[in-house]
């Protein structure tokens, strides 16, 4: 699977950083794909930013919650603008089920991905990430996967008790921009089970064609590129997490063997489910 968008990973399985200021995010003015999962909440100012094609204005106190495969570009700055921000490399993530680590809460972050907090709970994670930023670069501290993944764990449970206990954004999205969310709460629901477009299509009572003319407009992806995202995850996370064999993994994602399995795994990976593990 080919895109436009270079790919852009971490350097170390944590980079944490408390002061990212308008001089750092102009190095991001092209529109990039995340491999890494990143968390950030923006501490002063205030700034535009596209993500997965659609515009937003993040403004003080807003947490922006970036998952892997995220298309970002961050545009002109409004005023001065901080952030303060953690984020885990594609390794560190591929090692967890983001699906099932923030539950309900996948859904909520696919479609607003950045959301108001209080002055307070901002703090909270501007805290968090400060104490992330000393173990990140303290030399006599080891990053030992258990312990990265912790601190995932730990950013996880905090986004998701924040996307369960706030209302969603006031925000407007146009019917194109409703039909792409609709069609990821759809793929979360049933990726284990269903991987045709045709299935989708007709779960959200639309044509075939109508859907994936939207999603293209939408996300300059392709209706077969977002269910691959979802299976992908979470093929990844347990073969990076669990002791289960690829047959097993092959199966338990409904593929007919662990042939087609690897297949379509390398097919959007480069590499094999076996080689990914080894990696």
């Amino acid at each position: 699977m080919k895109f436009d968008f270079p790919q852009v990973d971490l350097p170390s399985e944590i980079v944490a950083w408390t002061d990212v200021t308008e001089d750092i995010l102009n190095l991001y003015k092209q529109s990039c794909r995340l491999q890494a999962g990143i968390f950030a909440v923006c501490i002063e100012g205030s700034m535009k930013a596209t993500i997965n094609l659609i515009d937003y204005e993040i403004k003080e106190n807003d947490l922006i919650t970036l998952l892997p495969g995220s298309i970002i570009q961050f545009r002109e700055k409004t005023e001065r603008v901080r952030l303060s921000f953690a984020g885990f490399s594609s390794g560190c993530i591929g090692r967890v089920n983001l699906i099932k680590l923030l539950l309900g809460a996948f859904q909520k972050i696919t479609e607003y991905p950045v959301l108001s907090l209080n002055k307070e709970v901002a703090g909270y994670f501007k805290d968090y990430f400060a104490l992330l930023t000393r173990l990140a670069y303290n030399e006599e501290i080891v990053l030992i996967p258990e312990l990265t993944e912790a601190s995932l764990n730990s950013v996880l449970a905090a986004t998701r008790m924040v996307y369960k206990n706030y209302s969603q954004q006031e925000r407007k999205s146009s019917r194109k921009e409703e039909i792409c969310k609709e069609l990821v709460q759809a793929v979360t629901q049933h990726y284990t089970t269903e991987r045709k477009a045709q299935f989708y299509a007709d779960t959200l009572g639309i044509s075939l064609q109508h859907l994936s003319t939207t999603v293209k407009q939408v996300t300059g992806k392709n209706v077969l590129d977002i269910i691959a995202y979802i299976v992908i995850m979470d093929a990844k996370a347990k073969l990076k997490s669990t002791r289960m064999t690829i047959q097993e993994v092959a199966f338990s994602l409904n593929f007919p063997s662990a042939s087609f399995f690897g297949k379509y795994f390398r097919r959007y990976v480069g590499m094999t489910p076996l080689e990914f593990r080894n990696s």
